[in-house]
Parts: C-alpha cells; sequence; structure tokens
C-alpha cells in the first residue's frame, strides 16, 4: 500500500482545528480486538478523539465477526438501527470492517440495502483506512477496500485497550479448512511476520511497562511454515524469552496437528512463557475429528496430554468443544465426555454447533434436534464444573503468581487476575494493584476460581 502522509494530511486540513470522536466497536476474537487497536492508531494519526457513546461520534466503526453467521446477523441490525443516527446528524460518517467485509457478498450486501454507510474495510486492509475516510469527507457516498495485503508486518501504531496486557498478532489467515469455520476465506492464508518485527514489537512493549504479552494466530503452532525454515514458533518462544525485563508471554490458539515435542520443552525451558496451553479438541469422537477436517484422533491428542503431564501432572490446561455437530451420535457425546473425564481440564469453551453457510459443514446432513444439543450441552456443562471443582483444589496452599488486572465484582475489598496457569484469582486488594504482579497464597477453590492472601513482601 502507498504512504498515507499525504492522505492524513489532507484529513487534518479538512477537519480544522476540530477534535471530531470515533467510535470503534470491535466483536468476536482477540484478533479482531487487536485490529480494533490498530484502526484507532490510524485516527489517533489523522486527529480523532475516542468516544464510547456512539451518539457524540462523528465517525462509527463496526470491526465485524464471521465466525457465526448469527454474529453478522446482530451487526447488519445494530447498522440498521444506525439510520436513525445518520438522519439526526448526516455529518455522521459510518463504517464497517473486519472478517464479515471480507466476504464481496456482504460487501455488496451493505452497498445495496444499507445506505447509511460509507466505506466498508477489509481484514488485512487497515492501512487503506485513511483513503476511505478521505473519500467519505469529501461526499463520496460509497467506498471499499477488501483486497488482501500482506504489509501487516509495517510497524502500526495502536491505541491499546490496557496499559500493562498487550496483544501482539505473530501470524494471519489459516490453512486448516476445518469443516465448521469460516476463518480461511475471511482472513485468507497463512503469512506469518518477520520474527525481527514481532522481537522489536514486544521489546517495546517490554520497555513501556507491559506485563503480558498475548501471542496470536489462528494457529500460533504453524508460525514460520511459510518462512523457509527461518523460525518455527518455538524459537520464536525462546527469542522472546530471552528479552530482558519481568512480563509474561501467553499464546493463543494451538492446533493439536502441530504440537510438537519442541514446542513443549520450550514452554517447559522458558521461565517468562506460561505454564498453561489451550488446546482445542472440539470433539472426543474420532468420527466427528474426521468430518470435522481437525487431522488429528483422540489418541493422538491425548498422546500430546501424556506427555506433557509425565512433565508436570498438575500442568493446565484449556480447550474447545462443539457440542452437536452434524450428525454427532450418542456414542460421539459420550467419547467427548470421556476424553474431558480423562484429560481433567481447568476450563472449557463449550459451543453449541451452528450452521455457518460457505463452509463445508453446512452442507452436512443433521438430524439432530435443537433441543437434543441444549440437553448435551447442559450435561457437558455439569461433567465439567464437576472436574473444576476437585481439579481447582490441587492450588490450596500453593503459592501463585497473579497478575491483577480489575477489582472483583463477586466479592468486596478484593482484586481479580490470572495466574501463571491462567486461573482466575481473587485476593484482598485494591485498584492500586491493578497491573502488578502479585504473590498470593492459595486458600480455598470454587469450580471458576481460587480464593487467596495477598503474601506480604
Amino acid at each position: 500500500m502507498n504512504d498515507n502522509t499525504v492522505i492524513i494530511d489532507e484529513i487534518k486540513r479538512l477537519l480544522g482545528d476540530k477534535t471530531p470522536l470515533a467510535y470503534v466497536r470491535s466483536f468476536g476474537c482477540q484478533l479482531n480486538v487487536s485490529d480494533g487497536e490498530k484502526l484507532k492508531g490510524q485516527l489517533k494519526k489523522m486527529g480523532y478523539g475516542f468516544t464510547e457513546d456512539e451518539s457524540t461520534a462523528d465517525l462509527i466503526i463496526l470491526n465485524t465477526c464471521a465466525v457465526r453467521e448469527n454474529a453478522e446477523d446482530r451487526v447488519f441490525g445494530i447498522v440498521g438501527s444506525m439510520k436513525k443516527l445518520k438522519e439526526q446528524k448526516p455529518s455522521l460518517i459510518i463504517g464497517i470492517a473486519g472478517c464479515m467485509t471480507a466476504q464481496s457478498h456482504i460487501a455488496e450486501k451493505i452497498k445495496k440495502s444499507y445506505p447509511q454507510v460509507d466505506f466498508v474495510l477489509g481484514t488485512s486492509a487497515i492501512n487503506g483506512l485513511p483513503k476511505l475516510l478521505l473519500d467519505s469527507l469529501r461526499g463520496v457516498k460509497f467506498s471499499a477496500d477488501i483486497a488482501e495485503y500482506d504489509d501487516f508486518s509495517a510497524e502500526a501504531e495502536q491505541v491499546r485497550e490496557s496499559s500493562f496486557k498487550a496483544s501482539v498478532p505473530i501470524m494471519f489467515g489459516c490453512n486448516n479448512f476445518c469443516t465448521y469455520c469460516i476463518v480461511p476465506y475471511v482472513r485468507g492464508r497463512e503469512r506469518s511476520r518477520r520474527p525481527e518485527d514481532i522481537i522489536s514489537e514486544v521489546e517495546g512493549l517490554v520497555r513501556d511497562g507491559y506485563k503480558e504479552i498475548m501471542l496470536l494466530g489462528q494457529n500460533v503452532n504453524s508460525y514460520g511454515n511459510d518462512l523457509g525454515g527461518e523460525m518455527s514458533f518455538p524459537q520464536l518462544l525462546r527469542r522472546l524469552n530471552a528479552i530482558e525485563g519481568d512480563f509474561r508471554i501467553r499464546f493463543m490458539s494451538s492446533h493439536p496437528k502441530d504440537a510438537s515435542n519442541e514446542l513443549i520443552d520450550a514452554i517447559f525451558e522458558c521461565d517468562k512463557v506460561a505454564k498453561h496451553l489451550h488446546l482445542p479438541v472440539q470433539s472426543g469422537s474420532d468420527d466427528v475429528l474426521r468430518r470435522m477436517n481437525r487431522r488429528y484422533t483422540a489418541e493422538s491428542y491425548l498422546a500430546i496430554v501424556d506427555e506433557i503431564r509425565r512433565r508436570d501432572p498438575d500442568f493446565s490446561l484449556t480447550t474447545d468443544i462443539i457440542v452437536g455437530f452434524p450428525d454427532e451420535t450418542n456414542e460421539d457425546f459420550e467419547a467427548t465426555l470421556a476424553i474431558m473425564e480423562r484429560v481433567r481440564y481447568d476450563n472449557i469453551y463449550s459451543f453449541i454447533y451452528s450452521k455457518r453457510t460457505g463452509t463445508k459443514a453446512a452442507e452436512m446432513p443433521d438430524s439432530i434436534t435443537d433441543e437434543e444439543k441444549g440437553k448435551r450441552m447442559r450435561r457437558l456443562l455439569e461433567v465439567q464444573r464437576g472436574i473444576s471443582t476437585e481439579h481447582y483444589k490441587r492450588f490450596i496452599g500453593r503459592r501463585m503468581r497473579v497478575l491483577a488486572d480489575d477489582i472483583s465484582k463477586k466479592h468486596d475489598g478484593y482484586v481479580t487476575g490470572k495466574s501463571d496457569e491462567f486461573i482466575i484469582v481473587e485476593f484482598e486488594g485494591d485498584s492500586t494493584l491493578i497491573g502488578q504482579f502479585v504473590d498470593v497464597e492459595i486458600t480455598a477453590a470454587m469450580n471458576w476460581a481460587v480464593i487467596g492472601r495477598r503474601i506480604q513482601k
């Protein structure tokens, strides 16, 4: 893409002495949240301030998610309601960005059916925002940029939501083509950022006082596969671990087919890499996994778990599970419950399958009723509650290092945060602790968190 300096200067000239307000709302995953921060970074350069109240905004950007159709329907509902805002304030500029707009038919639908929208912006076209905004300021009724670009490694200013936790995308796109997932179609093929760009960004964040760095990608384990052997993901972890400073490294999300012993070695040997792995299993049934195109079996998945637990029996594992995949049998579902009991996850993120137009699974026959899917989900959650209630007790009496991140909403006079193991920890304290690492001795366990007392240094 071309340098935006001239365009930004022209926008500033058109805005004059005003500081217009932008309302940016991101939906969906952490990659989307990171994209929203980059959109804000672009707007800041152009002289915009920010508001959390859309009614006071001069510019509204909805940064959308396309993982589920109901997410798209929700956005269309919000866009429809903004027609009134536009009528009340004709100078209001409305833009739609993110995964939804990467689908050409969606961009065309917005153009035809939602005249209140001034522009659409694709997932990899963030640097195109100034050009689209300039068009809108000059009176162009509709403009779009949904092309796929590869200049994502360029340094991009971000307006981050947190002053102590930062997300750093290390790659974009996906090559896995799970049959239920739209991501490869809206974010493109896997493209890894240059390792020197990632290392430089993390070094800057650590200098600025950030305490937690979350490395993001649709499948972080396959980082570097397109770099000709220059650097693998475990090697990147080791390079980042060598950066001086007091900070923690997390990453998400991992695909089991790429969870190698080299990765496990790096997790255990790097002191700054959190001792937690989010390893989505999706189902315990080999037949369902085959139809999902997950490219591993329950046996090969459990082999990864066994290797981790051989090194540390209490290692923290979390997962994703889809309930009610097309034609999932009772036996398939029982296999999922069995793998939960075998692994004993600290937490699960579970979803009832919903058809996603454009994916192969959407074309599969499905004889399971919504009632049955709901019944299975309730049972799954009940099983996990039992596992968590017992499993969290292992932390009682232990010391955990916690990054305090908020005031507790459940206990007065307490703060909450996440331990190295990605466990929610609540302990007595006040807002002065937020953004700091705190040593906590665990005194009680529940099925969603542990409670402790701060160890005074």
